[in-house]
């Protein structure tokens, strides 16, 4: 039986290799908006705790003082995610709704990260649905407008489908060295679009997101488990990534250096 499961379980991870991340589909719920709202979400509690307990690295790499966080602070950050998960977002404009979700996922994952603190990878709080699912990423920790949400929902069923902007994978973060940073303050409607713009830069400069290499490129894995977003194939990708490069990166991408590789860091954000 134990051989079963191992070799389960082995097949389980082929299969995810080759798919890739979860697919693209909306969850029509979510499609409704309200294009002539003022209605307006405070964030800035969220901001607070990210200019107290995110540090940026002299590597570029921005972490985040889990172990540090005080009792009062861990109350302010679940305050938060209660008052989010208590607005309508239907109710919103289109760009508060993108702001919205995009705080809403980062904020959770912070705190699915301290529920369980300390782990030395995100990938190790298996509280996802299935017997060999890894992550946390499938359970329904939140509940919105009556619909328990997931992180999986907020990434794949609303943001990624309904808004279809590949700049929303450099602002979601996963609590992981390989990821676009958690940004340094919270994400705002009336500049989602300037914020969006240099979280791609950011990344596209850092080697974690592109690095030139003798022999070619080696691109972090998000362009390949998200290949969809950032371009229907190769020249795609490239064109999207010219759009954020520069320097050696961005001479690099226009002589045609070939992509070599890929990869990602999945241990945890944690500042020491």
């Amino acid at each position: 039986m134990r051989r079963f499961l191992l070799a389960a379980a082995l097949m389980l991870g082929l299969i995810q290799s080759a798919s890739g991340a979860p697919k693209a589909e909306a969850w029509e719920f979510w499609r409704g908006h309200d294009a002539a709202s003022a209605q307006t979400i405070d964030h800035a509690q969220w901001s607070r705790l990210l200019a107290v307990y995110r540090i940026e690295g002299l590597d570029g790499i921005a972490r985040f003082a889990y172990g540090r966080v005080a009792a009062a602070d861990r109350v302010a950050l679940q305050t938060y995610l209660a008052a989010l998960q208590a607005v309508a977002p239907r109710t919103l404009s289109r760009p508060q709704q993108k702001a919205y979700w995009i705080n809403l996922y980062n904020a959770a994952t912070v705190e699915t990260i301290l529920t369980r603190y300390p782990v030395a990878s995100i990938r190790d709080i298996r509280t996802s649905p299935g017997l060999f699912a890894a992550g946390p990423w499938g359970a329904k920790i939140l509940r919105v407008e009556n619909q328990a949400l997931s992180l999986d929902d907020i990434e794949h069923r609303i943001l990624r489908p309904l808004w279809q902007d590949p700049r929303i994978h450099y602002a979601l973060n996963c609590a992981a060295l390989g990821c676009p940073n958690l940004d340094a303050e919270a994400f705002e409607a009336d500049r989602l679009d300037a914020q969006l713009d240099a979280a791609a830069r950011r990344f596209v400069a850092s080697p974690r997101g592109v690095r030139v290499g003798p022999r070619g490129l080696a691109l972090s894995s998000i362009y390949d488990w998200f290949k969809e977003d950032f371009g229907a194939d190769a020249a795609g990708l490239r064109t999207h990534l010219l759009a954020y490069a520069s320097g050696e990166t961005r001479a690099a991408l226009e002589r045609g250096a070939p992509i070599i590789s890929y990869g990602y860091d999945w241990a945890l954000n944690a500042a020491p």
